[in-house]
C-alpha cells in the first residue's frame, strides 16, 4: 500500500494484482497459476511483486511452508507471465529479504561481501529454514527466462512506516506499554528503512537501467536493538523501556503471535550498491526518522 499510494501519487498508472479485489485497478489472481491476469502484465512498463505471507506470525512448520510457497510460487509464475508476454515489462523488481544474511554482529553486510545465512551455532534451527525461503524466493527469479526484461532482487530490511499494524506501529506499542527496553542484552543489531526511502529506492532501481541481481534496500546506519529502542522511546517521549530476557521475549512473542526472530536475529546489512551509485537517503539515521514516524503516526485519523 506504501508503494503503490507513492507511485499513484506520482502519476503513474498503477494495476494490483491481489487475490482480493475491490478497489478499482485491482486484478484478481491466485498467487500460483497463469490467468487472465496475465494480459496486465504484457505490455506493462515495470512489475513490482510483492507478494508473500505476512512473517508476522508464529513460525509453526505450516506457516514456514506457507511462507515458502507463497513466496516462491509467485515469483515463478510472474517470471511465467512475463515470459510469455508479446511485450514484456522492461523491468522486473522482486521484493526478497535481508533475512539472507547470516546472523552477526562482527561486520555489516553488503552485497559484495555479505555471508548468506544458514544453520548457525546458537541460533534456533528454524532460522536456517527462514534463510533457505530467501534464498529460494530469489532462486524463483533468477531462473525465469526473461530475456528481454532487467531482474532486481530487493533485499528489503524491516521497513518503517506509520501505517497501523506495521513493524514500527508495533514497536512503538510495545515502548508505549513500558516494553520497550534491551531485548537479551540488545547487542543484535537492527536494520531498517524508512518508508519514503523505501519507495524512493525503488523509483531510483526503476529508472537505472544498469541495475540488476540483489540490491539491499536497507537504511545506511544499523544499530543495535537497545539503542534502536532507546531513540524510539526517546521520539515518542518514554523515558523507560524495561529489559526482557530470551524466554520473556518468547513469552511476548506467543502473546503477538509473532515470533522472536523478528527481535534477536541480529540483521547488520547496509544499502552497498545503492550508496556506491549516489542514492541518497532522505532519512539516514534513525532518530530523525523516528520523530518523522511519529508525527506522522500523531496526525493519523482518529
Amino acid at each position: 500500500m506504501i508503494l503503490n499510494r507513492a507511485l499513484t501519487a506520482a502519476g503513474h498508472e498503477v494495476v494490483v494484482l491481489t487475490r482480493r479485489p475491490v478497489r478499482d485497478r485491482e486484478v484478481r489472481w491466485d498467487g500460483k497459476s497463469i490467468g487472465s491476469w496475465a494480459e496486465v502484465i504484457d505490455g506493462s512498463d515495470v512489475v513490482i511483486n510483492l507478494a508473500g505471507r505476512s512473517v508476522s506470525c508464529r513460525y509453526t512448520a505450516a506457516n514456514l511452508r506457507d511462507m515458502m510457497d507463497s513466496r516462491v510460487h509467485s515469483a515463478r509464475v510472474v517470471g511465467e507471465a512475463i515470459g510469455a508476454a508479446a511485450r514484456p515489462p522492461r523491468v522486473w523488481l522482486q521484493m526478497s529479504t535481508a533475512t539472507v544474511y547470516s546472523h552477526r554482529f562482527d561486520a555489516p553486510n553488503d552485497e559484495a561481501a555479505g555471508v548468506i545465512g544458514g544453520a548457525e551455532p546458537g541460533a534456533p534451527g528454524y532460522w536456517a529454514y527462514s534463510v533457505e525461503i530467501a534464498k529460494a524466493w530469489e532462486e524463483a527469479q533468477e531462473r525465469a527466462e526473461t530475456p528481454r526484461t532487467r531482474k532486481v532482487a530487493l533485499r528489503t530490511a524491516m521497513v518503517m512506516s506509520p501505517d497501523r499494524g506495521g513493524a514500527f506501529d508495533l514497536l512503538l506499542r510495545l515502548a508505549r506499554l513500558g516494553l520497550g527496553g534491551p531485548v537479551a542484552g540488545g547487542g543484535q543489531y537492527i536494520s531498517w528503512i524508512h518508508d519514503r526511502d523505501f519507495v524512493r529506492a525503488v523509483e531510483f532501481l526503476v529508472a537505472r537501467d544498469d541495475f540488476s541481481g540483489p540490491v539491499n534496500l536497507a537504511g545506511p546506519a544499523p544499530l543495535t536493538q537497545r539503542a534502536f529502542m532507546r531513540t524510539l522511546r526517546g521520539a515518542r517521549g518514554i523515558p523507560v523501556g524495561l529489559p526482557a530476557t530470551r524466554w520473556m521475549a518468547e513469552l511476548g512473542a506467543f502473546a503477538l503471535r509473532s515470533d522472536t526472530e523478528l527481535l534477536l536475529k541480529s540483521r547488520r546489512v547496509v544499502p552497498g550498491r545503492l550508496l556506491g551509485a549516489g542514492f541518497t537517503f532522505d532519512h539516514p539515521q534513525w532518530a530523525e526518522a523516528a520523530a518523522d514516524l511519529v508525527r506522522r503516526v500523531d496526525a493519523r485519523p482518529r
